[in-house]
């Protein structure tokens, strides 16, 4: 039976890194949910366009709402669809596993000016560190 080695304060200091960027991929991620709701309005007066609730004299109206309707409709799922990988890369890092996923999603959150850029950044270069990766090789329940 082998007696694991006692955390070193740098393996301490990694592991608390790791908790704030968690805690911090959460907030974005309600952040990143929050905006992608914008195109609601869009959403709205595009289905009004189509229904006819809206009316115009132009009978290429239509058209137009279904524009609205498409695009406001793409970037409400992109964006939700974001948060949610945004969200559950928080709860990875937090329980140290799926450490390629956290990499991807880090970079994709570099895309999100200006909080998923500072984000994203951090979380690279803590997540290229050997330790952290031998800390993600490690965790329990693996």
């Amino acid at each position: 039976m082998s007696v694991p080695a006692p955390a070193t304060d740098a393996t301490t200091q990694d592991l608390e890194h790791l908790r704030l960027l968690s805690i911090f991929h959460y907030i974005v991620a309600a952040m990143t949910g929050l905006f992608s709701l914008f195109p609601v309005i869009h959403l709205v007066v595009g289905i009004a366009m189509i229904t006819g609730h809206i009316d115009t004299p132009d009978p290429e109206a239509r058209f137009a709402g279904w524009f609205f309707v498409a695009f406001a409709s793409v970037f409400i799922a992109c964006g939700m669809t974001l948060a949610g990988f945004i969200a559950y890369a928080g709860r990875c890092l937090q329980r140290r596993r799926r450490h390629m996923l956290c990499l991807v999603v880090a970079a994709l959150a570099c895309m999100i000016m200006p909080f998923g850029t500072v984000l994203g950044v951090f979380t690279l270069v803590t997540l290229t560190k050997p330790q952290v990766k031998a800390l993600f090789a490690d965790a329990p329940g693996r």
